[in-house]
């Protein structure tokens, strides 16, 4: 079994799952902005593209809504 401390092994998790979905939240809108061309706007603005910057924003506010909720709690040592 692991002999670290839970706070420690708190703290590592919180991280990790910070690290994972931020580089999810990047991968994702960079595989839709990018390879299926909603990210650069060419002659006019299409729905894609709408839709591509509303998600990306609406995403961003959820990652910092799930990072704010994670790192709300305290820690035990201050």
């Amino acid at each position: 079994m692991s002999r670290m401390e839970p706070e420690v092994k708190d703290f590592l998790k919180r991280i990790v799952w910070s690290v994972f979905f931020g580089l999810l939240w990047l991968m994702l809108n960079m595989t839709l902005g990018i390879y299926f061309d909603l990210l650069f706007i060419h002659d006019k603005i299409d729905m894609g593209n709408i839709f591509f910057y509303v998600f990306v924003i609406l995403s961003l506010s959820g990652l910092i809504w799930y990072y704010a909720k994670t790192w709300k709690k305290k820690f035990p040592h201050g």
